[in-house]
């Protein structure tokens, strides 16, 4: 039992543990996923929501076929749950904040090229001014790190595009230049510039659709092109700038690629990088945080590494 400000007694009591997991089932739409994320077996997470029910004294979860939904009784709970986990969190920040602490884990997520090409190298240089700091990078599509930093997986998310989230905030981070990627022994390697007219004339690779460099793409050839991207001759469209460096490589054809995600294979002699004429392609990658939330010590220190 429990008394609140008022003086008033309350039969409904809980723990932070139970709300916690409780949350994990509600957001995973699964018992067994929520046991692998709070790391318990998923007989337990299914006792302690059991054991929540009983104390709250309401059924908060359906099962739907496989997947579970809270019932209208646990959209309200859960409502207040997060709002509870939440203030936990910033309780958390603040007594870190006063200690002065630099140690534990932070994650952070980036789209294909920030996250393959870019952050691993600015990792290494944050870990040595903190060492006692884990990174645990997540790589995925613009809009999953998005998602990831609203729902708070990851507290710093970098992408290749701004989005139109009112709770996101963006800040501009780095100038990323896509540049034409072709073979060392390619016709066009020991040209500086060529034109968009003789790039109709080459076996040509495309990244997938809504690929962020397929996207800037296209919105050069609108601008400055007679024809559009399709008018190339696509040999192929792959997945991930990796699997078209290795197409250029294998001789399948030409592509354009980020300038930072072919670096190693052109200092290894491998790839050379022609720039196109007229205006050259270029675009920004931003640094996402959550507006709403209080940053953590980590993510402060984060913050202040990649803008300062």
């Amino acid at each position: 039992m429990t008394v609140d400000k008022s003086g008033r007694n309350s039969l409904v009591n809980f723990d932070l543990r139970q709300i916690e997991i409780f949350c994990k089932v509600v957001e995973l739409k699964s018992f067994s996923k929520a046991a692998e994320a709070v790391c318990l077996a998923q007989p337990s997470v299914s006792e302690r929501v059991a054991t929540l029910e009983k104390m709250i004294g309401i059924k908060l979860l359906d099962r739907l076929g496989r997947e579970i939904i809270p019932t209208k009784g646990g959209v309200f709970f859960y409502k207040h749950a997060k709002a509870m986990l939440e203030m936990k969190r910033t309780v958390c920040i603040a007594v870190e904040d006063f200690l002065g602490l630099k140690q534990g884990e932070i994650r952070i997520g980036g789209s294909t090229i920030p996250g393959e090409y870019i952050l691993p190298k600015y990792i290494k240089k944050f870990r040595k001014k903190y060492p006692l700091v884990s990174v645990k990078l997540f790589i995925a599509d613009t809009k999953e790190i998005e998602d990831a930093v609203l729902s708070g997986d990851i507290e710093i998310g970098i992408a290749g595009s701004k989005g139109l989230q009112k709770n996101l905030l963006y800040r501009e981070l780095w100038n990323d230049e896509l540049v034409l990627a072709v073979p060392a022994k390619h016709h066009l390697a020991e040209k500086k510039e060529v034109s968009v007219k003789e790039l109709y004339n080459e076996s040509f690779i495309l990244r997938e659709a809504g690929s962020g460099t397929l996207k800037e793409m296209e919105r050069y050839f609108k601008t400055f092109g007679s024809k559009t991207v399709r008018s190339l001759k696509i040999a192929a469209q792959l997945g991930s700038s990796t699997a078209v460096k290795e197409g250029i490589k294998a001789g399948l054809g030409i592509s354009v690629l980020s300038l930072s995600a072919i670096e190693t294979e052109i200092e290894a002699g491998i790839l050379k990088a022609v720039k196109i004429e007229e205006v050259p392609m270029s675009r920004n990658f931003y640094l996402i945080t959550d507006r709403r939330r209080t940053n953590s010590p980590l993510c402060e220190a984060m913050l202040n590494f990649f803008i300062f």
